[in-house]
């Protein structure tokens, strides 16, 4: 996110176009980041939620009191800042809604790029008034929390989505349909696999339910995800449909927070997006995480998409690496201690 759209967002308040929130009030920040810096007399509380993990970390860093799950009812206030995801911006506006008395400001803020502005088109039809404005390539809009909300609330919150018996929700990687690049490495996962698991990056678990499928020897399967509502969505699922498997469930930043386990299995489909560019850089970090993380002799196992430079730090970092198989648009990779 950039610090651009943190800007957007307290603009009005900055301008004194909206009165900042006083002492006393409360106010919900949902989609929170680091950066961003108080209006004058903006002097209520801030409640920061931010689910994602390094997200969160830096909030925390920065002394925001930050939780990855909203808490409460009855602020006085929401700031609402978008991401890329649709259905996450809409769900994200109907928790304001739910959590903020009537008459409560309920504050949106943008990028272009992202859809803000067909996302204040739709919050439009329900026509609750308020304004807006542009500013530092964004849109900022503003509304009073109607007296009358659940019709909005139902139709604006997500709703879970199943996907071949697994369940996941807008926001999460594929969270519509099985990505065809992890379903090319679940169908490389054979009976013989021994020993402790772990799936870096487990997103909402698909993964670790066709290990856990693929080979019942194993000892349990840690899953590791940066995303809180995916990880989540990971432990139900494994519930679901592999309840013999152990596992343990681990909200974790694999880019920055240290791995206590060794493994002798470690699976991946590593993210390459920072944002809406393209960083092969994640995957590498996760690739050299995996390497610290593999026991002797064990092995790391990935899919990616085929022009993603990962080969090399493989070969540095692993004894053995090599290709297993590639189709037209991802291939499987391997790395072995």
């Amino acid at each position: 996110m950039s610090r651009d759209t943190l800007k957007t967002l307290f603009h009005p308040f900055d301008t004194g176009t909206l009165a900042a929130p006083e002492a006393g009030g409360r106010v919900l920040f949902l989609g929170a980041e680091a950066g961003y810096r108080l209006p004058e007399g903006f002097q209520a509380s801030i409640e920061a939620v931010q689910p994602f993990r390094p997200l969160y970390r830096a909030l925390d860093a920065a002394r925001a009191a930050v939780t990855p799950e909203v808490p409460g009812t009855d602020y006085d206030a929401a700031l609402v800042l978008c991401t890329k995801h649709r259905g996450l911006n809409e769900d994200r506006i109907a928790e304001a809604l739910t959590r903020t008395r009537v008459g409560g400001l309920i504050v949106v803020a943008g990028s272009k790029e992202d859809g803000i502005a067909a996302l204040r088109k739709r919050i439009a039809v329900f026509g609750w008034g308020g304004d807006g404005m542009p500013k530092y390539h964004g849109v900022v809009f503003w509304f009073a929390r109607p007296e009358e909300a659940s019709d909005a609330i139902l139709k604006l919150a997500s709703k879970p989505v199943t996907v071949d018996g697994f369940t996941a929700a807008p926001g999460m990687f594929s969270h519509d349909r099985i990505d065809p690049g992890s379903e090319l490495l679940a169908a490389r996962f054979t009976a013989d696999l021994k020993g402790h698991a772990a799936d870096f990056g487990a997103g909402w678990g698909y993964l670790s339910v066709m290990l856990a499928k693929a080979a019942p020897q194993l000892k349990g399967i840690d899953l590791f995800e940066a995303d809180h509502a995916a990880l989540a969505a990971a432990k139900a699922n494994m519930a679901a449909l592999a309840p013999r498997m152990p596992a343990r469930f681990y909200w974790h930043d694999l880019k920055a927070e240290a791995i206590r386990d060794h493994y002798d299995l470690i699976v991946m489909n590593p993210p390459f997006h920072e944002g809406q560019a393209s960083d092969p850089g994640l995957g590498i970090a996760l690739i050299r995480a995996a390497a610290g993380a593999v026991k002797a002799g064990g092995r790391l196992m990935l899919v990616a998409n085929r022009g993603l430079p990962y080969e090399p730090v493989l070969s540095e970092a692993f004894r053995e690496s090599g290709e297993i198989c590639r189709n037209a648009r991802f291939k499987v990779l391997f790395g072995r201690r």
